[in-house]
């Protein structure tokens, strides 16, 4: 019997050009961009049963549009429910905000979107986005209008397409920085933003372009990423990386060992993301992200791909070397530092992203009576209030803290973050921000003077909105013994010594054993620690029996240190 051939993997430029799933149908019909006019013109008009279901759950996502969850579902039945079922008449709405760059007057704008039309209710998310919950589809004009007026937009904040550019939220500003990527940010989300030519995308694409030598933007695990550092000659410029993402197969980006100057940064950044359009694979969407294809074509092939077919006309890239090791300390850009100008910034936590209307509109007022009203979000769920005159510094820290904004928070708060969770979510398991909230709070109640930074990210579900592989404890939603639990992953980390965390096989700790069993770890952690001793590389040396403590509970029914093990 003769052997069937293989199936394509749809990709366009090898000529399979006819959808092979639903996603793909629907943006061949009509691009997605095209559902602003329906919105206006009917759906805000007629209301939320109007709306046709391929733009309702597809397109709409073009103008940063999900429906949430509806209240009172619980996470067993996430992924068992059609999304006529689980779906609520509200939608999130994501800002779009290059670079995380906010003017006083837009975050105003911000905040009273989301006290006027979102019920008080504004999270930061890891992407320098802002998020907006309960918006009603007949509001979504007048939404649209308060944000184009001070130049935001939830355009492609969604979608397969080019999402919200990462850039150091002190680009410009730190003396320490390799180079400043701002006017490459600002000069390549030109170019992605609003153009056909990159509205259909076989997945979503996110790109990182910084010069911080702390390497904040987690570049490692971006589609293309373009990291700081000096080439030939000790010009600034950028090496370049492709091919990272994380989800339910994380992949580490790959370099291309190239060096690019910063103005061919958006014409390189197009090249990566035509060659993405044109071989990127589009039969299942479970494999079109581009780390699949870098991981299939190898870093050689693949830059010899983007100079040959995507670049012909600009030239070959140089040779570069490898961005310097990042800076020691924290990636979050929190406390009082020293600007290059002499003025200082601030960096400020609130809860695990989660705000508020009313916070933001008072945190543009103290932006503006203290420095220049230039504020930034960061890829850590933080703030950052910039252009602070040394006199106003020690005021603007309580003032700060008397709107529940930290500049020196304790440790477990600066280092937890936490998706959207269940509450909104529809593809959520389990609760997270609350969750994440009391977790950080109990943790530093009980763990006082703990003094070493930790991260905890905390995450509803697979799908490492909340990045739960590349933290120190990384926590994944699941049902344990039918209630909300998590899954514990240990010892992720990036910068000098990137990988993912581990996962100690049929490790899973109830919502409500979390504080303990976390408290339990820690406190093995630093009775056998070395001096000096990081936690993550702590746990890819430690005993698994410190790992899972001898009281957290694995699924089914055998003792722990029967059963515990550590895999990669």
């Amino acid at each position: 019997m003769p052997s069937q051939p293989l199936r394509g993997q749809g990709q366009w430029a090898l000529g399979h050009h006819e959808p092979l799933n639903t996603a793909e149908r629907f943006k061949k019909d009509d691009d997605g961009l095209n559902v602003r006019d329906r919105i206006l013109s009917r759906y805000a008009r007629l209301g939320f049963d109007s709306i046709d279901p391929a733009d309702l759950r597809g397109r709409f996502r073009w103008w940063g549009l999900y429906t949430q969850r509806k209240p009172g579902i619980s996470g067993g039945k996430t992924g068992a429910l059609d999304d006529a079922e689980i779906e609520d008449a509200y939608f999130m709405m994501r800002v779009r905000i290059p670079g995380g760059q906010l003017s006083a007057g837009q975050l105003r704008a911000i905040a009273g979107v989301a006290k006027e039309y979102g019920r008080d209710l504004a999270d930061i998310t890891d992407r320098q986005n802002v998020q907006f919950h309960w918006i009603r589809i007949e509001d979504v004009p007048a939404i649209w209008e308060r944000l184009e007026e001070v130049g935001l937009s939830s355009q492609e904040a969604c979608g397969d397409v080019p999402r919200n550019i990462l850039g150091c939220p002190l680009a410009g500003i730190d003396a320490a920085e390799v180079v400043d990527a701002s006017q490459a940010l600002h000069a390549t989300n030109a170019v992605a933003t609003g153009r056909a030519e990159f509205t259909n995308l076989p997945r979503k694409f996110k790109t990182s372009i910084s010069g911080c030598a702390n390497q904040c933007t987690a570049h490692e695990v971006n589609d293309v990423s373009f990291v700081g550092v000096l080439g030939p000659g000790g010009q600034p410029g950028f090496d370049l990386w492709v091919g990272g993402g994380l989800s339910t197969n994380p992949m580490l980006a790959q370099r291309l060992g190239a060096f690019v100057p910063p103005e061919r940064v958006p014409v390189v950044w197009a090249g990566v993301t035509k060659l993405f359009r044109d071989y990127g694979y589009r039969r299942l969407r479970s494999r079109a992200r581009l780390k699949f294809l870098v991981a299939d074509w190898g870093a050689e092939r693949f830059r010899a791909v983007l100079e040959r077919e995507y670049l012909g006309g600009t030239g070959a890239l140089a040779d570069g070397p490898a961005p310097p090791a990042p800076a020691p300390g924290s990636r979050d850009h929190l406390g009082v530092h020293r600007q290059r100008d002499g003025r200082y910034f601030i960096g400020a936590a609130p809860h695990t992203g989660r705000t508020s209307g009313s916070q933001l509109w008072h945190l543009a007022d103290l932006a503006e009576a203290y420095g220049s009203g230039r504020v930034r979000t960061t890829v850590e769920q933080k703030l950052v209030l910039l252009d602070i005159p040394e006199r106003g510094v020690s005021d603007l820290v309580s003032d700060l803290q008397a709107l529940d904004l930290h500049a020196e928070p304790p440790v477990f708060r600066r280092g937890t973050m936490a998706c959207t969770g269940i509450e909104f979510c529809k593809l959520a398991i389990v609760e997270t921000k609350g969750r994440a909230r009391d977790l950080s709070a109990e943790l530093d109640r009980r763990l006082p003077g703990f003094d070493t930074p930790v991260t905890i990210n905390v995450n509803g579900c697979p799908n490492s909105c909340a990045r739960f592989q590349l933290a120190d404890i990384g926590l994944k939603g699941s049902i344990v013994d039918g209630v909300e639990g998590f899954q514990v992953h240990l010892g992720g980390s990036l910068g000098t010594e990137p990988g993912f965390g581990r996962k100690l096989r049929g490790l899973k700790v109830t919502a409500d054993a979390l504080p303990d069993y976390v408290e339990r770890l820690l406190r093995n952690y630093q009775a056998d620690r070395t001096d000096g001793e990081q936690f993550a590389s702590w746990v890819r040396r430690a005993d698994p029996a410190l790992l899972a403590t001898a009281d957290a509970r694995l699924t089914g029914t055998e003792p722990v240190l029967a059963t515990v093990g550590v895999s990669a």
